[in-house]
C-alpha cells in the first residue's frame, strides 16, 4: 500500500533526489484500487497548476478550448482544456528578470525600510565580520615577530626576550581565536535576519501566486513550477551568505593584504598579488558563465522529468486503460537521460575549473617564495619577513578559493532564483482599479440580481464562448441555467466570480458593473458548490470551518445538522476530528457533497452557484442531495443559480435560461418550455426522458451497414 497516504508533495522530492529511479515502476509496482490513487495524488496543489500538453497537442488543446465551459472547481484534466490565447511563460523565461534586479530585492529584504532592529543587527554583523578579518591578517605579523625574536644566542641572559616570545606567543593565540570567535558571533546575529529575508520573500511570492490569474496556473507544468519555487527558495540563503560572508569579506581582506604586501616590501610583491587575483578572478567568472547553460539545461531536464513523473501518476488510470506503461516509462527515461548528459557536463566543466584555479594560484605562490628567497640571501629580508609574505599569501588561498565556490554557487543561487522572481513581473490582469474599488453593496431588499447586457467573451479571441448574451437572474430566485456542452454555461460562473473578465459588454450586480467594485467584497457575496468538491487532508470540522475561519464550533454543528451529516459524524469514532483523507477519500462522494453544502451555509453569501452539483452522484444520492438543498435554499432566501445536464434536477426553477452557440436562445419556466416542441429545450429533454433504446441501437446497426456498403465501394 505504498500509495495510499502519500502525498503529491511528498512525491516530488522523490523524483527529484532520486536520479537512479527505477523506470518500470510504473509497470510493476501499484497494487493500490485505481480509485484510491487518483483520489490521493490529484492535490489541491496539482489541481491549482494543471498539466499542459505539449507542443505538438497545440491542436488537441485549441479543439479542447472551444468547449472550455466547465467550473473552475472541476478537476484538474476538464481545467487544462480551457488554455487561453494568452500566453505566460515562467519557465520557458519570457519575463526577464536580471541577476541585478534580483541582488537589488535582496538588498531591500535585509535592509528593510522602518526596522530599526534589523538594521542594527545588520551592522554588528558588518562590523564583526570587519573585526574578524583584521585579526585574521594579524596572524602572519605575530608569527613574523615570534621568529625574529627567536633569532638570538641562546646561551647567553634571554629573560627579557622570553617574556616578550612568551607575549607574542598569547597574542597570536588569542588573534586566532578572536577571528574564530568574531565570526561565529557574526553569525549568531546575522542568522535571524537572514532567515526572515527567506521568509518574508517566501511569504511574499506565495501570496502573489495565490493572487495570480487563474489562467496563469491553467498554463502552468505541474512539478516545474513548485520545483523552481522550492530551488529559488533555498537559493536565497545562498546568496545572502555569499554577499554577507564571503564578497565583501575577500574583497576586503585581499585589499588589506596587497597594501601590507606594497607598503613593507615593494611595489613588486604587490604587482604579482594584484595580477593574481585579476588572472584567477577572470579565469573564474569566464568558466563559470560558460558553465552555466551546462547548469540551465541540467535544471530544465529536471524540471521535466519531475513534470512527467507526477503527469504519469495523476493520469495513471490512463495509463493502464491504453497499456502505455512503457511509453510512459520510455518518456520519463528520456527525460533523466537529458539530465544525465547536462550533468556529465557539469561535473566535467567543473573538474577544468577547479585545476585551472590552482594552477594560477600555485604558480603565484611559487614566484613571491623565489622573490621572497632572494631577499632572504641577499640580506634585504629576515627569515620572519619570509614566513609573513608566505603566510599573507598563502592566507589568501582560502579567499580565493572561497571566490570560485562562491562565485559559482551565487550563479547557480541566481540562475535558481531566477523563476522565484519572475513571478514579480508577471502581470496580474484581474485586480481591483489602481487607487482602490468600493466594495460590492448589495440592495437590502432583494439582493443578487445579476444582468448580463451584451457580454462577449471567449477564451481565445478567435474562438468566443458568449456572444452578446444578454440574460437577467432576478434577486431572490432560483435560476437555471442548461445547453448543449460548449455553450458557455459554465463560463458564466467563471465569470460573475471574475476569473475572467468579458471581452466586450459588462455584467452587473444589483445595478454595479463588477469590474468597479473590489474582487474581495465580490467574492465574498457568491458561494459555490463544485461537482467536485476540494476538500484538504484535515478533519472535518476543519474543512467544514474553511467556509467561514471565523465561524464558531457551535455554528458548524448547526450546519453540520441542517445538511443530515450528524448521523455520519457520530458513527465515526473521532466524529468530527476524523481526517477526511488526501482529496477526501475516506468519505463518499455525496457526503462530500453535504460538506461543500455545509460551508457554503457557513459563507452565508446572497448569491450562491450549484455547478453540476449531483451530476457525478447516483440516482438515490442525487434525489437525497436536492431534497435536502430544496430545504435549505428556499425561494427569497437566496439567488440561487443551477448549471446543470440533467435537465429533471432543475424543472422546479423558476427560470431557466437555455444557453447555445454562445447566445441566450429562449429563456422560461419548464412547462412553458417544454409546451413548445421545436424549442430546444424540449428536444433535450425528449432526449434526456424519452429515449428509445431500440430505435437508437438500430440507427447505429444500419448506420454501420452504410459505413460498411461505402468501403466495400
Amino acid at each position: 500500500m505504498l500509495l495510499r497516504n502519500r502525498q503529491v508533495k511528498g512525491l516530488v522530492p522523490l523524483f527529484q533526489n532520486t536520479r537512479a529511479f527505477k523506470v518500470n515502476l510504473y509497470c510493476h509496482r501499484f497494487t493500490v484500487p485505481q480509485s484510491n490513487i487518483i483520489r490521493s495524488f490529484t492535490s489541491s496543489l496539482v489541481r491549482r497548476y494543471a498539466v499542459i500538453r505539449e507542443k505538438e497537442n497545440k491542436k488537441e488543446v485549441a479543439g479542447a478550448a472551444a468547449e472550455a465551459v466547465e467550473p473552475p472547481f472541476q478537476s484538474s484534466k476538464r481545467q487544462s482544456s480551457v488554455a487561453s490565447s494568452t500566453q505566460y511563460s515562467l519557465l520557458g523565461r519570457n519575463v526577464s528578470t536580471s541577476e541585478l534586479s534580483m541582488l537589488r530585492s535582496l538588498l531591500r529584504t535585509i535592509w528593510p525600510k522602518n526596522n530599526l532592529r534589523f538594521k542594527i543587527r545588520v551592522v554588528i554583523a558588518v562590523s564583526l565580520l570587519i573585526g574578524s578579518k583584521l585579526l585574521n591578517v594579524q596572524v602572519p605579523f605575530f608569527f613574523k615577530q615570534i621568529i625574529d625574536q627567536m633569532n638570538i644566542d641562546w646561551s647567553q641572559d634571554v629573560g627579557i626576550v622570553t617574556s616578550v616570545i612568551g607575549s607574542l606567543i598569547l597574542a597570536y593565540g588569542g588573534a586566532r581565536f578572536g577571528a574564530v570567535l568574531f565570526g561565529e558571533l557574526r553569525n549568531a546575529i546575522f542568522a535571524s535576519v537572514a532567515q526572515s529575508a527567506i521568509k518574508r520573500v517566501a511569504t511574499n511570492t506565495f501570496s502573489r501566486l495565490l493572487n495570480m490569474d487563474l489562467q496563469f496556473h491553467l498554463s502552468q507544468q505541474t512539478g516545474g513550477l513548485t520545483r523552481a519555487i522550492d530551488r529559488g527558495t533555498k537559493g536565497i540563503s545562498s546568496v545572502l551568505n555569499a554577499m554577507v560572508f564571503h564578497i565583501i569579506p575577500i574583497t576586503f581582506e585581499i585589499s588589506i593584504v596587497c597594501g601590507i604586501l606594497s607598503w613593507n616590501y615593494g611595489y613588486s610583491f604587490a604587482a604579482v598579488t594584484l595580477a593574481t587575483m585579476i588572472a584567477y578572478s577572470t579565469f573564474t567568472i569566464q568558466t563559470t558563465a560558460w558553465r552555466t547553460r551546462f547548469r540551465r539545461q541540467a535544471n530544465n531536464a529536471d524540471n521535466q522529468a519531475a513534470s512527467v513523473a507526477l503527469d504519469s501518476l495523476i493520469n495513471y488510470e490512463s495509463v493502464k486503460i491504453f497499456n502505455n506503461e512503457a511509453y510512459q516509462s520510455k518518456k520519463y527515461n528520456d527525460s533523466l537521460t537529458k539530465y544525465e548528459k547536462a550533468s556529465v557536463k557539469v561535473a566535467t566543466s567543473l573538474a577544468y575549473l577547479n585545476a585551472g584555479q590552482n594552477f594560477i594560484f600555485t604558480s603565484a605562490l611559487t614566484a613571491m617564495m623565489y622573490m621572497g628567497c632572494q631577499g632572504v640571501a641577499s640580506g634585504g629580508l629576515t627569515v620572519g619577513d619570509l614566513v609573513l609574505i608566505n603566510q599573507l599569501v598563502f592566507q589568501l588561498s582560502v579567499p580565493l578559493n572561497f571566490l570560485g565556490s562562491v562565485y559559482r554557487d551565487m550563479k547557480q543561487s541566481l540562475l535558481d532564483m531566477e523563476n522565484l522572481f519572475q513571478l514579480q513581473n508577471v502581470p496580474i490582469k484581474i485586480r481591483d482599479k489602481e487607487g482602490g474599488a468600493p466594495e460590492l453593496v448589495l440592495n437590502k431588499k432583494m439582493p443578487g440580481q445579476i444582468q448580463f447586457e451584451n457580454v462577449t467573451f471567449g477564451y481565445h479571441r478567435d474562438r468566443p464562448i458568449l456572444q452578446n448574451a444578454s440574460f437577467t437572474i432576478p434577486a431572490g430566485q432560483k435560476v437555471a441555467i442548461v445547453g448543449p456542452s460548449g455553450s458557455g454555461k459554465s463560463t458564466i460562473l467563471r465569470l460573475v466570480f471574475r476569473f475572467y473578465d468579458v471581452d466586450s459588454g459588462r455584467i452587473l450586480i444589483d445595478g454595479k458593473d463588477i469590474r468597479e467594485v473590489s474582487l474581495e467584497s465580490l467574492r465574498k457575496k457568491i458561494g459555490v458548490v463544485p461537482q467536485e468538491t476540494p476538500l484538504f487532508n484535515d478533519t472535518i470540522l476543519e474543512n467544514i470551518r474553511y467556509g467561514n475561519l471565523n465561524s464558531s464550533d457551535e455554528d458548524i454543528k448547526n450546519v453540520i445538522s441542517s445538511v443530515q451529516l450528524d448521523k455520519l459524524i457520530k458513527d465515526l469514532p473521532d466524529g468530527l476530528n476524523t481526517i477526511v483523507g488526501e482529496r477526501g477519500m475516506m468519505i463518499s462522494g455525496g457526503e462530500k457533497q453535504r460538506l461543500a453544502i455545509a460551508r457554503l451555509l457557513l459563507k452565508d453569501a446572497p448569491i450562491t452557484f450549484f455547478d453540476e452539483a449531483t451530476s457525478a452522484l447516483d440516482t438515490h444520492t442525487e434525489q437525497a442531495l436536492l431534497k435536502t438543498i430544496r430545504g435549505i435554499f428556499r425561494r427569497g432566501q437566496r439567488t440561487n443559480i443551477s448549471i446543470a445536464h440533467r435537465l429533471r434536477t432543475i424543472a422546479d426553477s423558476d427560470k431557466i435560461i437555455v444557453l447555445n452557440r454562445g447566445q441566450v436562445q429562449e429563456e422560461g419556466k419548464h412547462v412553458e418550455l417544454l409546451s413548445d416542441e421545436r424549442s430546444l429545450y424540449s428536444q433535450l429533454w425528449n432526449i434526456q426522458e424519452n429515449l428509445n433504446i431500440e430505435e437508437e441501437l438500430k440507427f447505429e446497426e444500419n448506420k454501420g451497414n452504410k459505413n460498411s456498403d461505402f468501403m466495400e465501394t
